[in-house]
């Protein structure tokens, strides 16, 4: 594969763009399109992590940058779905049916949302319906690419790579709600130490909206909005399961731990760019490494109790999937499901408890931690289940 066969003109990439590419070219436009969908996913990201800090200091704009920054990546996006639906360009019907579907979720959900602060007003919750959609959009968007890059790439360390990037973005969509809480606990200390990061007006247009002054029952609503026992839930049940997905689907040794170090590294950079130039500062969910760690180290124990025969993926895709035969190894991949989703609660949990001694961490209901467990667990025994029956 070359760039050398893709077109140096104008008018190349226009005939490009309405032919589809012919044999010659085929390897190179998908790599360049799937390149082009990191960039996307990159300006989305980017917007999005802007857009939370954003609205615990101003009112809500329709036109604020990080909008703006976010509907770049939107516009690459939708330009990339419609080249390769049509031309059928790096995937096949069940990537294209994601890509389309978690496209148009996403574009539905634009016009509610605004429709939606219209006649509710603030809504800065990233936890309402409105806002639900807009991840669950990303959320299809993000497993068709995962699946077609994945489908229509020759393997190799590269394809391994930029598959965990992808899965990386898909946890930063998942952890998206959950700033909430990280950047809401910071948002009503400040306040109750008199020096409050969110702008009066923010502030008086929350309290307005529940008939209060601006008190502290005023700010905690608009600051920590939900119950805590949310957040071990989500960060358990939601994000652990990410990191499973794609620790048993990418297939590389550590892929959790590369994915979660990535993710929290991300977060320290933004954190000191935003907090220097005077946005609200968040709590980094360093307790996510914990877990990644631990999820790692069940695959890997317990594909070393079988020898070469990986009781769980060790190189899962949509097209290869290598577990074990028969019935008694899927029992012992629900046995690993269970145990491995006991370990990366009970380590996550851990981890809370002292990121919350050290530097402070969200509102968070230690019990709550059990209905993550049930959750994970569930979702790990599906994955094993899908990747067994695949095989056979």
């Amino acid at each position: 594969m070359t760039t050398q066969t893709l077109p140096r003109t104008t008018s190349g990439w226009v005939g490009l763009a309405r032919s589809g590419p012919d044999a010659g070219q085929g390897p190179a436009v998908v790599a360049a399109v799937y390149r082009l969908w990191l960039v996307a996913f990159a300006l989305k990201m980017l917007g999005s992590t802007w857009d939370m800090s954003w609205h615990f200091k101003w009112l809500r704009d329709d036109a604020a940058p990080p909008h703006l920054l976010n509907t770049a990546g939107t516009v690459v996006v939708v330009a990339l779905v419609l080249f390769q639906a049509y031309h059928n360009v790096g995937v096949d019907k069940i990537a294209k049916r994601l890509m389309v579907g978690g496209t148009a979720t996403f574009l539905i959900a634009i016009p509610i949302d605004i429709l939606n602060h219209r006649i509710n007003g603030l809504d800065i919750t990233a936890w309402s319906p409105s806002h639900a959609l807009l991840y669950i959009g990303t959320a299809f968007m993000l497993l068709g690419v995962a699946r077609g890059y994945w489908i229509s790439t020759p393997p190799s360390r590269t394809r391994t790579v930029v598959s965990a990037f992808i899965w990386g973005f898909f946890l930063e969509n998942v952890l998206f709600p959950s700033q909430h809480q990280e950047y809401g606990v910071l948002s009503l200390e400040s306040w109750k130490a008199g020096a409050p990061t969110a702008e009066p007006i923010l502030l008086q247009f929350a309290a307005d909206q529940i008939g209060r002054p601006v008190d502290e029952i005023a700010v905690t609503g608009f600051a920590l909005p939900v119950d805590s026992w949310v957040y071990p839930v989500w960060i358990t049940g939601a994000a652990l399961l990410t990191l499973v997905a794609a620790r048993a689907l990418v297939g590389a040794r550590f892929t959790a731990t590369a994915i979660a170090g990535s993710y929290v590294a991300y977060r320290l950079v933004v954190w000191g760019l935003l907090a220097g130039t005077g946005f609200p500062k968040s709590i980094p969910p360093l307790l996510l490494l914990a877990g990644a760690i631990a999820i790692d180290i069940v695959f890997l124990a317990f594909s070393a109790s079988r020898g070469r025969k990986q009781l769980i993926p060790q190189q899962a895709g949509p097209e290869r999937v290598a577990v074990a035969k028969g019935s008694s190894g899927l029992g012992l991949a629900l046995i690993a499901a269970v145990f491995g989703a006991a370990v990366a609660t009970a380590a996550t949990a851990g981890a809370a408890w002292l990121q919350d001694f050290f530097i402070g961490a969200p509102p968070i209901d230690y019990p709550a931690f059990g209905y993550g467990f049930a959750v994970l667990a569930l979702g790990w025994a599906a994955i094993a289940v899908v990747t067994n029956r695949r095989q056979a």
